[in-house]
């Protein structure tokens, strides 16, 4: 399985989108400031994910939450 998932930072309420094969992990290299794009924004709170069966899915529906419906998606749904 691969996640698409939606973390919001504590900071400053910017939202993060990405996708990965290990979610636990994934977010324990966020918490830790392990990863370059997010170690300034931290703490940050898992507030959405969505499991594909495959990488492509996954990827699309990262590039879906980075666009303007992507996000009106979200905020509908948190």
């Amino acid at each position: 399985m691969f996640y698409t998932y939606v973390l919001k930072s504590r900071v400053d309420n910017n939202l993060y989108i990405g996708f990965s094969k290990d979610l636990r992990n994934r977010i324990k290299k966020h918490s830790l400031g392990l990863v370059e794009a997010t170690k300034n924004r931290r703490p940050f709170e898992l507030i959405y994910y969505e499991a594909c069966n495959n990488k492509d899915k996954a990827l699309r529906r990262e590039k879906y939450f980075k666009t303007g419906f992507g996000r009106r998606f979200l905020k509908e749904r948190v």
